[in-house]
């Protein structure tokens, strides 16, 4: 049986070049439908995870904090699942001094469980942890559904959103690191394969080569160790590149700004405000992957460049972190991080925390930071006062309405590293070139224009200073 889909009809609005909406409307093209039937799917007869999300149930474990905490925690993983593409029907949370080293959750919210997929007749179990192989078996066995993960989630969201070569090969070897331990054969895969003797009913493969030989399993996890090789070579050549773009940037002394935050928090939105960059800009979860660099001034003239990064989330999987490590390495070499919160997040010192737990992780943690709290329109007094207090030093933005920009554009401007050497020097009017440097790079403090050229009192960078001696007056 066929079944028709009907989108409803929308009014067009009216296209804005400076929120990316052609890349957003590819993007929802390719977005799954609801209703589609869940399958495991075997490969070479090995069970390969396929997340075809739909009709989901979610479960969480309580061991510590509040229960505001809990809550939002697994509101966070509703919002996940919604960004994979699934329907969220229910969500539980179970309250322990520790996590079940069998189910996750104990036997007796098992059978709740259970009987809530039943009932709402959902497809797949969404556990807000990671679970190692034998909590995922056990599982799945006792609800008679698919169990995923929160970092097979993650995973399934990044593999969705990656459009470069680099961020689709980093995902897939994050997907490839985690799938590895959790293969599993089924039925007769685990019987040996041997070399052909040339004879019928014969037991062996020939001289040197009768024996037991590999179970389809271990030839699985020995083509999966292969690829994680070669896909670990690929990144690293691709971070030499990345390394070489950098060093010419810090060669240029063209001071160099990374946006971070958690995911969701808004960064490409203040990015497309800072400098009308026109990336995608979108309300889900981990909608930019790959990093977008642009350049953007202070009102001094002097030039630095903006680089928007993959957001953070509680708990991101390790896999993500190592795969991703030459992406977040951009943090780290950046001159000032600009840390974006979402104001109206109900845990917004949760995220602070969750972000700076990872950039300590990529080696970030001592670059200068300025703390942005984007989303005040939709924040209400109350929470704004509250942030006010815990971060006096913060910018309050909201780069919807453009509220705080103006404000935003100075706080980085004073924070840039400014030039260290002072000079006056006379250049010849053949030489914009310089001229243009100065003004690109460092500061000018003074110009008189003379006979024999331009007269200038400047402030800049060695790299610089060093080119110009010849021209010290």
């Amino acid at each position: 049986m066929t079944t028709s889909f009907q989108a409803p009809v929308l009014d067009e609005p009216a296209y804005d070049p400076t929120t990316g909406e052609l890349e957003l409307e590819e993007r929802r093209s390719l977005r799954r439908v609801a209703g589609l039937s869940t399958e495991l799917t075997d490969v070479t007869e090995v069970e390969y995870r396929q997340l075809r999300l739909e009709r989901v149930v979610l479960v969480g474990v309580w061991t510590g904090g509040s229960i505001a905490e809990a809550e939002n925690s697994l509101t966070e993983l509703a919002a996940l699942a919604e960004t994979a593409g699934s329907q969220v029907l229910e969500g539980l949370i179970q309250r322990r001094s520790e996590i079940d080293p069998a189910t996750f959750i104990g036997r007796g919210k098992v059978d709740e469980l259970s009987a809530v997929v039943l009932s709402t007749g959902a497809d797949t179990v969404i556990c807000d942890g990671e679970l190692s192989p034998s909590q995922l078996r056990n599982l799945e066995e006792q609800t008679k559904v698919k169990v995923v993960d929160r970092t097979a989630l993650i995973l399934d969201i990044f593999a969705q959103h990656a459009k470069s070569k680099e961020g689709k090969a980093q995902v897939e070897l994050a997907q490839l690191q985690y799938l590895l331990p959790r293969l599993r054969g089924w039925g007769q895969t685990l019987s040996r394969q041997t070399g052909g003797s040339g004879r019928g009913g014969g037991a062996g493969g020939g001289v040197g080569l009768r024996g037991p030989g590999e179970t389809k399993l271990e030839t699985d996890r020995r083509r999966i160790t292969q690829r994680i090789s070669r896909l670990r070579r690929e990144i690293k050549g691709m971070r030499v590149q990345r390394q070489t773009k950098r060093s010419r940037r810090s060669n240029s002394g063209v001071p160099a700004v990374a946006i971070a935050g958690y995911t969701n928090a808004g960064k490409s939105s203040l990015l497309n405000r800072l400098t009308q960059a026109g990336v995608l800009v979108e309300d889900a979860l981990f909608a930019t992957l790959d990093p977008t660099t642009r350049r953007a001034s202070a009102e001094d003239g002097r030039v630095y460049t903006l680089s928007d990064t993959v957001g953070f989330v509680r708990h991101l999987p390790h896999q993500i972190v190592e795969a991703f490590r030459s992406t977040l390495e951009e943090v780290s070499y950046a001159d000032l991080v600009v840390h974006v919160v979402d104001g109206a997040h109900p845990d917004p010192e949760g995220q602070v925390s969750a972000v700076r737990e990872v950039l300590g992780e990529v080696g970030a943690e001592k670059i200068n930071e300025l703390l942005v709290i984007n989303k005040v329109d939709a924040a209400d007094e109350e929470t704004i006062l509250r942030l006010k207090r815990t971060w006096p030093g913060a910018v309050f933005v909201s780069a919807r309405s453009g509220a705080g920009i103006d404000e935003l554009h100075a706080a980085i401007a004073d924070r840039l590293p400014r030039p260290a050497v002072d000079l006056r020097v006379l250049l010849p009017y053949d030489r914009g070139d310089l001229v243009a440097r100065i003004h690109r790079t460092g500061q000018v403090l003074q110009t008189t224009y003379l006979d024999e050229g331009t007269e200038l009192r400047v402030r800049v960078g060695e790299h610089l200073a060093a080119d110009l001696e010849s021209y010290r007056y």
